[in-house]
């Protein structure tokens, strides 16, 4: 059965730090791109980031370009979120997506396996 954990949320006040991870069960992820997503309550789910299936590209949306970084470690099944200089805008439920094409896709129709999600909160 496979799926898709993420863990790593909580909350944390403006200026700090979260690392997220995705734990990847049931399949090997070495083929398969990954991505972040998050929605805040009330809005439409957002790109955050990806990466595709060996690390050579990554992408990132506009509001977290310089201040997140995603990483992989495929001989472990993970995918990393590091996030820094959080702001209270970062406030959302965040989810791990993966997808069988191997690319680093930004929409939400790119993967075909998502997690449960996890919360993060930011306080100003």
């Amino acid at each position: 059965h496979e799926q898709l954990v993420e863990s790593g949320g909580g909350l944390v006040q403006a200026g700090g730090s979260l690392r997220l991870s995705c734990a990847v069960s049931g399949r090997t992820i070495g083929s398969h791109g990954m991505g972040w997503f998050r929605q805040a309550l009330g809005k439409e789910r957002e790109f955050v980031a990806s990466i595709n299936w060996n690390g050579g590209r990554t992408y990132y949306g506009d509001s977290v370009k310089d201040r997140f970084t995603i990483s992989r470690i495929n001989s472990e099944n993970t995918v990393h979120l590091q996030m820094d200089s959080l702001k209270a805008d970062d406030t959302a439920i965040y989810y791990c997506a993966a997808n069988d094409y191997g690319i680093a896709g930004q929409h939400p129709s790119d993967y075909n396996l998502w997690g449960q999600g996890t919360q993060v909160t930011v306080s100003s």
